[in-house]
């Protein structure tokens, strides 16, 4: 499994969260307190967006905790909106492709959690990225796949609903063939402009998911940062958070796998009765200025 965390506000320093924050990412990828493994040493990377449309991404295969040039980058670089990934491989190779966030266009994407039977079912998840959003298939992650899949039943459209679907359709194609855990899910996505979570699991081991508000601010992550017990709101399973770091909205995220209907030889997806982007609600958080 991995850690992960993001924020999104006014600019503020990455290493504030990545490195100086007393349960910091870079402690995580030592030692995490929340999750199946303590140790997530297989990878990190970050993603932040300043001037440009689309994210700056940089990541590396060493441990976080090792890297001098992620602490130099952490230090130097403030962003209004950035991401940050520990990895813990569990079942591809370590290699810098693997490693998140991910990024096509303006999305950066990061996950923590599983596909069962993943190695088994690369070659049809492959199938069912469609062709336009392939050239972006640089790794060998399920994650990886489950964003692309996103992307091509539109994201840019429905940031929530599509990502609904797709973890649907990929849950499917594992309970189709009985391969367990079917899906594990702990995920957060941008565009630049806001920043999307959800938290799912067909079984009770649903992957941690947390916010904290700030006055300045939302970070989201895999577990606190601090021992503000009170100040950090854990997440329900089954429900994706947005935020544009003033509010932050919830909705249900429900996939519904057995309606879904997977055409991998030619990669066109259809929903029988998929009734599209729900209506956020908004949470108690309200305004956080």
């Amino acid at each position: 499994m991995c850690r992960f965390l993001a924020w999104i506000g006014a600019p503020r320093f990455l290493d504030d969260f990545v490195l100086k924050a007393d349960q910091s990412l870079v402690t995580q990828s030592r030692s995490a307190l929340v999750g199946k493994t303590s140790l997530n040493a297989d990878g990190f990377g970050l993603a932040w967006y300043a001037d440009q449309e689309t994210p700056c991404v940089y990541k590396d295969v060493h441990p976080a905790w090792s890297d001098e040039n992620l602490k130099q980058i952490a230090s130097h670089t403030k962003a209004r909106l950035f991401l940050a990934h520990v990895r813990a491989s569990t079942s591809t190779a370590t290699s810098r492709n693997n490693c998140h966030p991910f990024s096509r266009g303006r999305w950066s994407f990061m996950h923590n959690g599983q596909v069962g039977g993943h190695l088994k079912l690369r070659q049809t998840l492959d199938g069912m990225i469609p062709l336009d959003c392939y050239d972006q298939r640089y790794g060998a992650t399920d994650s990886e796949a489950i964003f692309l899949i996103a992307a091509g039943l539109g994201l840019d459209q429905a940031p929530i609903s599509a990502m609904e679907r797709a973890v649907g359709q990929v849950e499917m194609l594992s309970r189709e063939r009985d391969y367990t855990p079917y899906m594990r899910f702990a995920a957060c996505w941008s565009d630049g402009e806001k920043l999307y979570a959800a938290r799912y699991a067909s079984d009770r081991f649903v992957p941690s998911l947390f916010y904290q508000v700030h006055q300045d601010g939302i970070v989201i992550g895999s577990e606190p940062l601090d021992d503000d017990v009170t100040g950090w709101i854990e997440v329900s399973p089954g429900t994706a958070i947005a935020t544009d770091g003033r509010t932050l909205d919830q909705t249900d995220f429900r996939p519904h796998f057995q309606e879904q209907v997977v055409v991998a030889a030619n990669s066109e997806f259809s929903a029988a009765s998929y009734d599209g982007e729900r209506t956020l609600a908004q949470t108690d958080s309200g305004n956080v200025n």
